[in-house]
C-alpha cells in the first residue's frame, strides 16, 4: 500500500535522496559485499537497513551524550519480552526518511515495500506483555525520557507456529539466521552470572559476618544493543539484550579423547539460557531453565546499572536519584534480592541502607490476577540454584513479619497472606509478594484491574501499605499502529484536521466533527475496504481461501487462552452456521471470522481450541449452502507484522474475555484506533474505551466481574443454562457427536463435558448475551451511515490511549523522571 505522506520532515529533496542512495550503495559494497548488478532483495534490505542505522546512530550518540551531560535520571525497563516488530519502517518513519528512502531505492530499481517483507520479525516476545514493553520504550524515546530496555536476546524466540492437520506445531524461530542489521554487539560489556554452589560466612575487617557465595557454575552475559528511535528523532534510547556465552566454548580434553559431542555438552547446557523464550516448564529441568533465565538477565542488567552509575556518579547511595527500575510483570522480580546481594555482599553496604535503596529503585507492574501467572518458585529449587538469594529472601521475610508484629499486626491469616513464603503444598517463594514488598510503587494496567488487585491478590498489602498501588492504564504507540500500519487512513486524518495531530494525538477528537459528513464517511469506508482487499490477498496466498471484502471482518487476534474465550466465539460461529443452513434464503450479513494467536507449548486445552478453529473452518468453508456468507480463517504464526496487516482491515474487534480476568489489553486499543467497533465484556481497558468512545459506540455484553464471582461461588454446572439456549445446546451436541471431527468423533467430548459441568470461564453463561449482541451488530452493519459514524467516533476518541500519555504518567507519578531538554 502506497504511503501518501512523509510524517516528520516533509517532502524529500533531491540532495537528501542522492545522499541516501549513495549510502545504500556504500553499504551494499563494503558491508554486504555485493555488486548492485547481482544483489538479491535480501542484500538490498541489509544495505538499506544499515544505511538507515547510520542516521539512527547519529541521533543515538547525540542522545547519549546529552544524557551524560545533563546527568538525567534513567529509567531501566526490565522485561522478559520485547516484541519490537520489524524496525526498518519504524526507523524511517520516525526520522521522516520514508519518502527519501523510497525514491532513492526507486532510482536503483528497488521497491522499498518489497524490502519490508524481507525483514524478519524479531523473536523476542509472545503477546501483549512484550508489545507493551516495545511501545513504551519507543514512547520513552519520543518523550525524551532517557531509558534502557533490558531483556534477553533469544536465539529462537518463543517459537514459530505451524499447523499440521490443524494442530499447532512449535518450530524454532530463525529470526537471526540472516543476520540482524539493527544491533551492535558489545563484547566488552560482559558480566558473569553464577548458579548453584554454596554460601560461606567470613568475618569482615570490622568483625561483622559477611556472606560469600561460591557458585558451582557460571555463564557470561554479553550485551547486544539496539537503538530505539523516537518520533522525529527527538531522542534515541537503547534496548540492551543479553546473550549467554560459556566461559569455555569447548572441552579440548574431551574433544581430543574423541568425545566430540560431549566436548560441547557444558557449553550447550549453559548457553540454553538465551536459546528460547518461555521453555516448557512442566518438567523440573524446564522450571530450572526458566529461573536461570530470570536471574541471568536480572543480574547482568543490575551489574550494568551499578557499573554505569559508579562511573558517572561514584557513590551508590545516590542510586535512587539517578535510576528507576520498572519490573514488567513478575519475571524480573528476582532482581530485588539480586540487588540486595550486590549491594551487601559485593559492595559492602549495610543491610538497612541497602534495603532502603532497593525499595526506592524498584517499581512493579502487575499484569494479571491469574494465579499461574503470579510466579512461585519452590524453595528447594531456589536453595539449589540460588542459595544466597534464598537466604536474602528468608531474611527480608523475617524482618518484614517482625516489623508487622511490632506494629501490632498479630492476625495469623494476614501474616500468612503477606509472607513471601507459601507454606501450603510444599514451600515456595511468592514472587508477587516479593515484588510488592520490594517496590516503591505497584501499578495495575487498567482501572478495573487495579481495583481488583486491591480487593484480591494484594488485599492485605493494600490495607498495610495504603497508596502503594496505583493505576496506569496501558497505551499504544500510534506511530506503528496507525501511521505505519494504516498510512491511507492517516493521510485522510491529516487532510481533515491537519498534520499537527501527528505530534499531538489528543487532537484526534477533532475528527468527531467529520462523523456526520457523508463524503468523509465514504472515504473512511473506502480505505477500510481497500485494506480488507489487501488482507484478502494475504489470506489467499497463505491459505488459498478467497474472502468477500464486503463481509464483516470479525477479528479475534490474541494469545490463545481459555479466559480470552476464543471458544465462545467458535461456539457462536457454529450456531450461526447452523442458522444459515436452516434458513438459506434469509438475507444474512456476510461474515468472515478471523482468528490468530499462539498457544503456550504446554497448554493442551489452548491447543485443542486451535484445532477446533481449524476443524470448524474446514467444515464451514466447504459448505455449498452458506458459500461466501460465512468464512472462518485461522492465520498461523501471529506476530507484529501480521497484526499490522489484520488490524487496519478489521470491522469488528473481539474483546470478549471473562469479566475480571483481562488486566487491560492493548489489541482493543489498536483495533479501535483504526476504526474497528468493539464487541466486548466490561473487562480490562474495555471499560475505559467505553467511557471515551461512548456507550452507544461500542457493543457490550455479558456478566460483570462481580457477577462472575457470584456465579462461581454459586456453582459452575451449566446444564440449566445450556438447556435454556437451543442454539448453544445444538452447537455442543454437534461437537460431541463429532460433526466437526469425523476422523475422531470423541475429540471434543471432554471439552463439552467441561463446559456443561465446570463453566469456570462463563462461556455458556455469556453465550446468549454474546449471540444477541452479534445480531445487533449485523443490524448496525446494514446501516452504513450508522456503522461508519461509529467507526469514525472510535478513532476520534482514542487519543487518550497513546503510550505517550501512559509514559508521562509513569515518569511524573512513579519514576520522578522528566524529559530531557532539547
Amino acid at each position: 500500500m502506497e504511503t501518501h505522506f512523509t510524517p516528520a520532515i516533509g517532502l524529500a529533496d533531491d540532495g537528501a535522496i542522492a545522499t541516501f542512495r549513495e549510502r545504500v550503495l556504500e553499504k551494499l559494497t563494503y558491508f554486504v559485499g555485493k555488486d548492485a548488478a547481482h544483489a538479491l532483495e535480501h542484500d538490498w534490505f541489509m544495505a538499506t537497513a544499515l544505511a538507515t542505522r547510520d542516521y539512527v546512530t547519529r541521533h543515538w550518540m547525540d542522545s547519549t551524550r546529552r544524557t551524560y551531560r545533563e546527568g538525567s535520571k534513567r529509567v531501566c525497563y526490565f522485561s522478559l519480552e520485547f516484541l519490537i516488530g520489524r524496525q526498518l519502517f519504524e526507523a524511517l518513519g520516525n526520522l521522516g526518511l520514508t519518502d527519501t528512502a523510497r525514491e532513492a531505492l526507486a532510482d536503483l530499481g528497488v521497491d522499498l515495500d518489497r524490502l519490508r517483507k524481507r525483514e524478519a520479525d524479531p523473536g523476542l516476545g509472545n503477546g501483549g506483555l512484550g508489545r507493551l514493553a516495545a511501545c513504551y520504550l519507543e514512547a520513552m524515546s519520543t518523550m525524551r525520557i532517557p531509558a534502557y530496555g533490558y531483556g534477553i536476546r533469544y536465539d529462537h524466540g518463543i517459537f514459530r507456529q505451524a499447523l499440521t492437520d490443524g494442530w499447532q506445531v512449535e518450530l524454532p524461530e530463525e529470526w537471526l539466521s540472516s543476520g540482524n542489521p539493527w544491533e551492535f554487539e558489545r563484547p566488552e560489556v560482559t558480566y558473569t552470572i553464577g548458579f548453584g554452589g554454596m554460601v560461606e560466612t567470613a568475618s569482615g575487617s570490622d568483625g561483622t559476618a559477611r556472606a560469600i557465595w561460591r557458585p558451582a557454575d557460571s555463564v557470561r552475559a554479553v550485551a547486544y544493543d539496539t537503538p530505539i528511535t523516537g518520533w522525529r528523532g527527538a531522542h534515541v534510547n537503547t534496548l540492551r539484550l543479553w546473550s549467554a556465552r560459556a566461559a569455555d566454548p569447548i572441552s579440548l580434553a574431551d574433544f581430543n579423547r574423541g568425545d566430540h559431542v560431549g566436548a560441547l555438552t557444558e557449553r550447550v547446557r549453559l548457553e540454553a539460557v538465551s536459546r528460547v523464550l518461555y521453555p516448557a516448564d512442566h518438567t523440573a529441568a524446564g522450571q530450572e531453565l526458566r529461573l536461570r533465565q530470570e536471574i541471568f538477565f536480572a543480574s547482568a542488567s543490575l551489574q550494568d546499572i551499578l557499573r554505569r552509575h559508579q562511573a558517572q556518579h561514584g557513590d551508590l547511595l545516590t542510586l535512587p536519584d539517578h535510576v528507576a527500575v520498572q519490573l514488567n510483570d513478575t519475571h524480573p522480580v528476582i532482581a530485588i534480592p539480586e540487588l540486595m546481594r550486590l549491594l551487601v555482599d559485593v559492595h559492602g553496604m549495610n543491610w538497612d541502607l541497602a534495603w532502603d535503596i532497593t525499595r526506592s529503585v524498584f517499581n512493579y507492574t502487575n499484569h494479571t490476577l491469574l494465579p499461574e501467572a503470579l510466579e512461585k518458585w519452590s524453595v528447594p529449587l531456589m536453595e539449589g540454584l540460588l542459595p544466597r538469594h534464598m537466604q536474602i529472601i528468608f531474611l527480608i521475610n523475617a524482618l518484614h513479619l517482625d516489623e508487622l508484629r511490632t506494629r501490632g499486626c498479630n492476625d495469623q491469616q494476614v501474616l500468612s497472606a503477606v509472607s513471601l513464603i507459601e507454606e501450603n503444598g510444599g514451600r515456595s517463594v511468592r514472587m508477587g509478594n516479593l515484588a510488592f514488598l520490594g517496590s516503591q510503587h505497584v501499578n495495575g494496567v487498567s482501572a478495573l484491574h487495579t481495583a481488583l488487585m486491591r480487593k484480591t491478590v494484594f488485599r492485605e498489602f493494600e490495607t498495610l501499605y495504603p497508596g502503594r498501588i496505583v493505576n496506569k492504564t496501558n497505551g499504544i504507540t500510534f506511530r506503528r499502529w496507525l501511521y505505519q500500519a494504516n498510512p491511507t487512513l492517516t493521510d485522510l486524518i491529516i487532510r481533515a484536521i491537519g498534520p499537527t495531530v501527528l505530534d499531538d494525538e489528543s487532537r484526534l477528537h477533532e475528527l468527531e466533527a467529520f462523523a456526520a459528513d457523508a463524503s468523509f464517511r465514504e472515504r473512511f469506508a473506502a480505505i477500510r475496504r481497500a485494506n480488507k482487499v489487501a488482507l484478502g490477498r494475504l489470506v489467499a496466498e497463505r491459505l488459498s481461501l478467497p474472502l468477500n471484502p464486503d463481509a464483516i471482518f470479525d477479528v479475534h487476534i490474541k494469545r490463545i487462552h481459555e479466559y480470552k474465550r476464543q471458544l465462545l466465539n467458535l461456539l457462536e460461529t457454529i450456531a450461526l452456521f447452523n442458522e444459515m443452513r436452516a434458513r438459506p434464503t434469509a438475507q444474512w450479513v456476510p461474515r468472515v471470522k478471523i482468528f490468530a494467536g499462539k498457544a503456550a507449548a504446554g497448554y493442551q486445552q489452548a491447543k485443542l481450541i486451535i484445532k477446533l478453529a481449524t476443524d470448524v473452518a474446514r467444515i464451514v468453508n466447504r459448505d455449498p449452502i452458506v458459500r461466501d456468507r460465512l468464512k472462518v480463517v485461522f492465520l498461523p504464526n501471529y506476530n507484529v507484522s501480521l497484526g499490522e496487516a489484520i488490524i487496519p482491515a478489521a470491522d469488528l474487534s473481539e474483546q470478549i474475555s471473562t469479566a475480571g480476568m483481562e488486566a487491560s489489553g492493548t489489541g482493543n486499543m489498536k483495533l479501535a484506533l483504526n476504526g474497528a467497533l468493539t464487541i466486548g465484556t466490561l473487562d480490562g481497558a474495555n471499560i475505559e474505551i467505553r467511557e471515551r468512545v461512548g456507550a452507544e459506540n461500542i457493543f457490550i455484553f455479558g456478566l460483570l466481574a462481580d457477577e462472575v464471582a457470584a456465579r462461581r461461588h454459586a456453582g459452575l454446572d451449566a446444564s440449566a443454562t445450556i438447556a435454556a439456549s437451543p442454539a448453544l445446546a445444538q452447537a455442543l451436541e454437534d461437537l460431541e457427536a463429532g460433526v466437526y471431527s469425523p476422523d475422531d468423533r470423541s475429540r471434543y467430548k471432554g471439552l463439552v463435558d467441561g463446559l456443561r459441568h465446570h463453566d469456570f470461564f462463563m462461556v455458556c453463561a455469556d453465550f446468549e448475551s454474546y449471540r444477541t449482541t452479534q445480531r445487533q451488530i449485523e443490524a448496525t452493519y446494514r446501516d452504513p451511515a450508522s456503522w461508519w459514524r461509529m467507526a469514525i467516533l472510535n478513532t476520534a476518541h482514542m487519543g487518550w490511549f497513546s503510550a505517550d500519555r501512559a509514559i508521562l504518567e509513569y515518569a511524573h507519578q512513579i519514576w520522578d523522571a522528566g524529559p530531557e531538554k532539547t
